[in-house]
């Protein structure tokens, strides 16, 4: 089966490449921004019709929470109007699209791990744009795969596990947040499972829709932090901080962990 990624170059897709050489069964082709630029709807065109992929796994995203609140415009064209045009040519070319979002199209207002079926209601631009994103997929495709993760982190890119790390060497003490939670998921389980999805050997008896996959462990972004510099066996000071003594232009959901027993269930 032929796949395309498009995103190569984030961690996502960076831990997607590093994983393809145990899919022997699996023909990939890995497009950076540079490559293939999804916001292009020719550029899509033209890919499709050369490849005709069996799978599109779709880990193209604008992800700067904080900036996308000066800059919606660009949030929203690649994170919904790309999304559609991924969709458009997925449809087009039987394309089975496997697309990623995330827990930020909820609030954080409950107590209890978020269900796919759960109401939606996202604080900010990025959470906005990706649900946005969703939609379009939904009004498109009556088949896909939309995936939503959260606090993904790997050796790649920018993320919260690298930040730390850094801080914790150049200072030796940081203050982390310890009133939002959630479930950090290492980038390479995500893509462990997206190919698992590809790598079903009966589609029929996976069904399309919406699912959550996240890391097993609920933590706070405190919390996450000892456990970065314990397993580095890096000596830093952490202190616990609320939320609102570190303002940012995004307003975060205090409570974001997602349910993943229906991804468990099915895979």
């Amino acid at each position: 089966m032929k796949v395309l990624v498009t995103g190569a170059n984030g961690q996502l897709g960076q831990c997607l490449q590093e994983l393809a050489p145990q899919f022997q069964n699996l023909e990939f082709t890995f497009c950076s921004s540079h490559e293939l630029d999804i916001t292009q709807q020719s550029q899509i065109e033209d890919k499709f019709s050369e490849l005709r992929p069996d799978f599109c796994i779709n880990a193209a995203a604008y992800t700067a929470v904080d900036k996308a609140e000066s800059e919606s415009d660009r949030a929203f064209l690649i994170n919904e109007t790309a999304v559609g045009y991924l969709a458009l040519a997925c449809k087009k070319y039987n394309t089975s699209l496997i697309h990623v979002s995330t827990d930020f199209v909820f609030d954080g207002t409950k107590n209890t791990p978020y269900q796919e079926t759960d109401a939606v209601n996202p604080l900010g631009v990025y959470g906005q744009s990706k649900l946005a994103g969703e939609q379009r997929i939904q009004e498109i495709l009556e088949s896909f795969y939309i995936v939503r993760t959260s606090w993904v982190y790997s050796d790649y890119g920018h993320n919260f596990k690298k930040t730390m790390l850094r801080l914790g060497k150049e200072r030796g003490a940081v203050s982390v947040v310890n009133d939002q939670r959630g479930c950090p998921t290492h980038a390479i389980d995500l893509a462990q499972a997206l190919l698992a999805i590809v790598n079903a050997k009966n589609h029929k008896a996976v069904p399309y829709g919406i699912y959550h996959f996240c890391g097993n462990n609920e933590m706070t972004w405190y919390s996450f932090a000892i456990q970065i510099f314990e397993e580095a066996e890096l000596k830093v000071a952490v202190t616990p901080i609320p939320t609102s003594d570190f303002p940012t232009p995004a307003k975060r959901p205090a409570y974001s962990v997602l349910d993943r027993s229906k991804w468990d269930q099915t895979f």
